[in-house]
């Protein structure tokens, strides 16, 4: 039997100190999170792996799917966010500026190794360089989650978002200020414990208030794979270099 809790509150704030983490207090009652590719590239910027993986079902699929809303000033930009995964411990979104240095914004959606798979959410900081983790305090608000198995669901929304929040800030001041990279990831859990996070995806810069700028996300480690203007561009100065040796 699948065993949903709504976690709903009107704003969230999850204070962790190096050594305990805690939470706010929420209220709890059974419910269904439903997570389709429906909308994907239109109404919302879908990010997955394995590419093209189902969400809805019950194989293995890491899928995230962001809908921004239009900036409205001194509060920026709220970002609606949709998170499943599979883990027996957690699964976790990451916004950086830049995967390789600074710091990243991570939202973990996770079950409680030690009460039969509990829901429960938390937000922490992860440095880049070393992926040590820290607590912070993260305003988000709305979040709805449920476990079944080792999938996790969950919805919330992440107020407030704008250039100068912490691991998102872009480098150039030209750049939207949703313009962020996307992290998904993984760990395991010792009841509200968090252990290391394990990267799985690295979407690269995105304009988070764009569907469909996710076209050249890649896993990471991959070093880059060969987008498909390259190879069109390597297979004409082949053949040009052929017919002038004809």
């Amino acid at each position: 039997m699948e065993r949903g809790l709504t976690l709903l509150v009107a704003a969230l704030v999850v204070y962790v100190t190096p050594s305990v983490q805690g939470t706010a207090h929420l209220s709890f009652s059974n419910a269904t999170v439903d997570i389709t590719r429906s909308g994907c590239g239109v109404d919302k910027l879908c990010v997955e792996t394995p590419t093209d993986c189902d969400p809805a079902g019950t194989g293995s699929c890491l899928f995230v799917s962001v809908v921004a809303t239009t900036p409205v000033a001194p509060n920026g930009t709220m970002l609606s966010i949709e998170l499943r995964g599979n883990s027996s411990g957690y699964i976790a979104l990451g916004l950086t500026a830049n995967a390789s240095e600074g710091t990243t914004m991570l939202f973990i959606c996770a079950q409680n190794s030690l009460t039969n798979g509990s829901f429960f959410f938390r937000t922490m900081t992860m440095n880049n360089t070393d992926r040590t983790l820290r607590g912070n305090e993260e305003r988000v608000s709305d979040i709805r989650g449920m476990v079944n198995g080792t999938v996790i669901k969950c919805e919330f929304n992440i107020t407030s978002v704008n250039a100068t929040r912490s691991g998102t800030r872009s480098r150039s001041r030209s750049s939207p200020v949703t313009t962020s990279s996307i992290l998904l990831g993984s760990g395991t859990t010792n009841g509200t414990t968090i252990g290391a996070f394990n990267l799985a995806l690295n979407s690269g810069p995105l304009n988070l208030a764009d569907p469909t700028s996710n076209s050249n996300t890649t896993m990471p480690n991959s070093g880059g794979a060969v987008q498909p203007h390259a190879v069109l561009l390597l297979l004409s100065v082949l053949s040009l270099a052929v017919m002038l040796r004809a």
